[in-house]
């Protein structure tokens, strides 16, 4: 590591990249145009995690910082705000929601710190509130979120004002509920009826996710890695016997599932 104040140089590098004398691409770029690239950046930062790959998540926490420079620029090319701008509201934001730390307010754990934090959010969109009333309680929950993860906040934001069930044998029950629906929109080949139940379905379990202490997104993956793992180990099996999933039956490749279970 050197003495160099890297982090406006990344800031200069991508003026430069902007300029008329910069990159072509670079030039192009609008925040709308750079969004997906943020989406991806994130998720390989999430990967270099679970990977517990140090010099990755170093690499891919730069690149996501890039795109952060990226969006500042084009913002203050345009007059709107500017990487100072950025810093400054993340900073009083820090310090605002952090009174137990930067002012007197006491709080007994980390559940205590989400629960002021929550408060003080509320707090803050009321005071943004338009003529026609306060917001709503579950707003704030980014659309762009996975599915997934975007039912669990809403989710926990509606517990966070007392509207949940008041233990784990309701929400079996409404997972058991759906399902029973399921079963009978299949019953009565109602495609509309189909998508619609199985939605609820999903976010039923969601829920039980949630409600046990668990995030959702991440025992899906978890079990999307363990079905992957198998279906390799099965795959290596029948090619050791010449074979391929193609060219056996469903009967042949249930046998050895179970087998890879084991």
């Amino acid at each position: 590591m050197s003495d160099k104040d890297w982090f406006h140089e990344l800031f200069r590098i991508v003026a430069q990249l902007r300029s008329d004398k910069g990159c072509p691409w670079d030039r192009q770029q609008t925040h709308s145009s750079l969004k997906r690239y943020l989406f991806e950046e994130a998720a390989e930062v999430l990967d270099a995690i679970d990977d517990e790959d140090d010099s990755a998540l170093e690499e891919e926490l730069g690149d996501v910082l890039l795109q952060i420079a990226l969006h500042a620029q084009i913002a203050a090319e345009e007059g709107r705000f500017d990487a100072q701008g950025v810093a400054e509201r993340i900073c009083d934001k820090m310090i605002r929601r952090h009174p137990h730390v930067f002012g007197d307010a006491v709080v007994a754990d980390a559940e205590g710190v989400v629960t002021q934090w929550e408060a003080i959010k509320r707090q803050e969109r009321q005071a943004k509130a338009t003529p026609g009333g306060p917001p709503s309680v579950l707003a704030g929950v980014p659309k762009h979120l996975p599915a997934l993860h975007r039912a669990y906040k809403i989710q926990k934001k509606a517990s966070q004002v007392g509207f949940d069930w008041p233990d784990a044998q309701g929400v079996l029950a409404k997972v058991e509920e759906e399902l029973a629906e399921v079963r009978q929109a299949l019953a009565d080949r109602d495609q509309e009826s189909i998508a619609e139940e199985v939605g609820d379905l999903l976010f039923a379990i969601t829920n039980l996710s949630r409600f046990l202490g668990f995030f959702p997104e991440d025992q899906l993956h978890d079990s999307t890695r363990k079905f992957e793992k198998r279906f390799s180990v099965m795959e290596q099996q029948l090619r050791e016997g010449g074979k391929s999933p193609e060219t056996c039956s469903l009967e042949e490749l249930d046998t050895l599932w179970q087998r890879t279970k084991g």
